[in-house]
């Protein structure tokens, strides 16, 4: 999973970036961000500056009313940021909900050596922190937004080694988030059933159809919400050609319970294989979002505390299969 950034904003223009070691995520500061600007894009330096907390691998500044400046961070290449750079602009067209469009480039300099971009800002609050209670309409128009991007990928297309792969492949990750859950968050009979989910996923047969554009990152923090519906998608980072299954375990890692029939009715392309390869992956992304809670808990880095309780809900849908 990739880092997720959320859309709850603090101001902080303060300090000023004098270390010669850049990317230290203490070291991103407003001061630092005004005098990329200032080199980079003056026309731009004098719009007001807001930090977005919660980012990781990249860190977020709201610029102005309608930009964001997106900050390599922790992630140790630019891999995810070019990404974007190149393909947001090619699927933004055809998508049915704002998603953030890559405006500018910052290039590495002496000052930050690593890359960074001016983004536009998709209004809304993070869906971490607006739940989404208007399941119906959320179930629509996330199977629409999925049904316009999940369209066949051209062979240049980036392909990842873990997102869009079939969920036999990626045993190692479940097994590292499960033994990283189980101890004091899941009893054994609970446990035992999230296996036998995951068993049934990588049993099922795999995608046969040609490798499609996937998100590959869908959680409540890659999502904006807005009266208490579906409103924006963000951070593409994972952007992969592969099996949509990853994207359809939105349906239950997202979406409020009772609501994944309807997802699927109206996404209208998921046969049974694919469903169940997307629950398999569902519990597992549900596991991920149970373990960042509980590093937050202990106050370790990148931990969200608040994320424990939203993958513990998922993963009782799962459970259910509602």
């Amino acid at each position: 999973m990739t880092d997720a950034h959320t859309h709850t904003e603090t101001d902080t223009e303060t300090g000023t970036r004098t270390a010669t070691e850049a990317g230290a995520e203490s070291e991103i500061t407003a001061g630092l961000v005004r005098d990329l600007l200032r080199e980079q894009h003056p026309d731009l330096a004098g719009l007001t500056l807001r930090e977005v907390p919660g980012g990781w691998g990249n860190r977020m500044w709201r610029l102005g009313e309608e930009l964001a400046v997106r900050m390599q961070c922790m992630d140790p290449t630019p891999e995810l940021l070019l990404k974007e750079r190149r393909w947001l602009p090619v699927l933004a067209p055809r998508l049915p909900l704002p998603v953030p469009l890559p405006v500018r480039w910052g290039e590495p300099s002496a000052r930050f050596p690593k890359h960074w971009t001016v983004m536009t800002w998709v209004p809304g609050e993070p869906g971490d922190l607006g739940p989404i209670n208007r399941g119906e309409h959320a179930a629509d128009t996330l199977a629409g937004f999925l049904r316009a991007l999940h369209r066949q990928a051209p062979a240049e297309a980036p392909v990842s080694t873990g997102f869009g792969a079939h969920p036999r492949d990626c045993a190692d990750g479940f097994e590292n988030f499960i033994r990283a859950v189980v101890p004091d968050g899941l009893p054994a009979d609970v446990a035992a059933d999230v296996r036998a989910v995951w068993d049934d996923a990588a049993a099922a047969r795999p995608w046969e159809g040609p490798p499609v554009w996937v998100h590959g990152d869908l959680h409540p923090a890659n999502v904006v919400v807005s009266d208490g519906t579906l409103s924006g998608v963000v951070d593409f980072g994972a952007l992969c050609a592969g099996d949509p299954a990853w994207d359809l375990a939105a349906a239950w890692v997202l979406l409020p319970a009772g609501t994944a029939a309807r997802f699927f009715d109206t996404y209208a392309d998921a046969d049974e294989a694919a469903i169940r390869r997307a629950r398999g992956l569902a519990a597992m992304k549900s596991l991920f979002l149970m373990l960042m809670g509980r590093n937050g808990d202990r106050g370790l880095p990148g931990g969200k505390p608040h994320w424990g309780p939203a993958g513990r809900a998922a993963l009782d849908r799962v459970l259910k299969g509602v």
